[in-house]
């Protein structure tokens, strides 16, 4: 039986490393699981959960682990785009230095069978878990069909979106409660008082086209106050840039520090 689930296992494609016990650990890609530690989330004990861009399922699953009395796992992009073939036309758009068409994501590349789910499939079924899936695009989405949550994960999204301030709007609405977000950041050497955004038209972040918009951590806070939350918190912010560090980079002939990227965790509260 072990043996059968491992040949399951290596037959998807996975995202995210995911524990399904007896030795065995899903291959996502390494890094990404662990990317934002679990204890910079809030605590899910008897509170209901919505996990947004969910993929694998990684964070609804530890949600689950935490005691939430309900989870919903939300998404569409990971679980219905061809990848694979949608990966053959950036690479064509970047051989010829032009940009892709973003609307045949949902059209030439959209797969109605949802292939990209069945890491998150077979990781419910293997977990026995009660986390429910549901399909939809959250910009697009009628949120009366979503729901209100006590706690609303949005993790690794913001940044892929082109409408930032719109889609934080829309988490606030479906949050009760608290919504996390994480997302990519930038820290800028003196400038970090100053609210700024980073706009990427093609593939200057990580030679991929999906990515648009880059906060500091002062945009990010008003983002999300501007979206409608109360009080934002950082929990995982911008590595200490000091002047120790500074010396050191010009003792070994290195520039001053002026632009680092990271990956920022915010808690906004309603």
């Amino acid at each position: 039986m072990e043996e059968a689930l491992r040949e399951r296992v290596n037959a998807i494609t996975w995202h995210h490393a995911i524990d399904l016990g007896n030795g065995i650990v899903t291959p996502g890609r390494a890094g990404l699981a662990a990317g934002m530690p679990l204890d910079t989330l809030p605590d899910f004990s008897g509170r209901s959960i919505l996990d947004i861009g969910a993929w694998d399922g990684y964070y609804s699953f530890a949600a689950e682990r935490g005691g939430a009395k309900s989870i919903t796992a939300l998404d569409h992009y990971a679980w219905g785009v061809d990848l694979k073939a949608r990966d053959v036309y950036w690479d064509q758009c970047r051989a010829e230095g032009t940009l892709p068409d973003h609307e045949r994501d949902a059209t030439d590349f959209w797969l109605p069978d949802l292939p990209g789910q069945a890491g998150f499939n077979l990781a419910r079924e293997v977990l026995d878990s009660k986390v429910e899936p549901m399909v939809g695009d959250f910009m697009k989405i009628d949120l009366d069909e979503v729901g209100v949550y006590d706690v609303v994960l949005y993790l690794g999204v913001l940044y892929h979106i082109k409408e930032p301030l719109t889609a934080l709007e829309r988490v606030r609405k479906v949050t009760r409660e608290v919504a996390v977000v994480e997302t990519e950041a930038v820290w800028l050497r003196g400038l970090e008082d100053t609210e700024l955004m980073l706009f990427y038209p093609g593939t200057e972040l990580n030679n991929d086209f999906g990515n648009w918009y880059v906060p500091n951590e002062k945009a990010l806070h008003g983002l999300c106050r501007a979206a409608g939350f109360s009080r934002v918190e950082t929990t995982v912010g911008p590595p200490h840039i000091g002047p120790r560090t500074q010396a050191k980079r010009l003792a070994k002939g290195d520039a001053m520090l002026k632009k680092l990227n990271y990956r920022i965790v915010v808690h906004a509260f309603t």
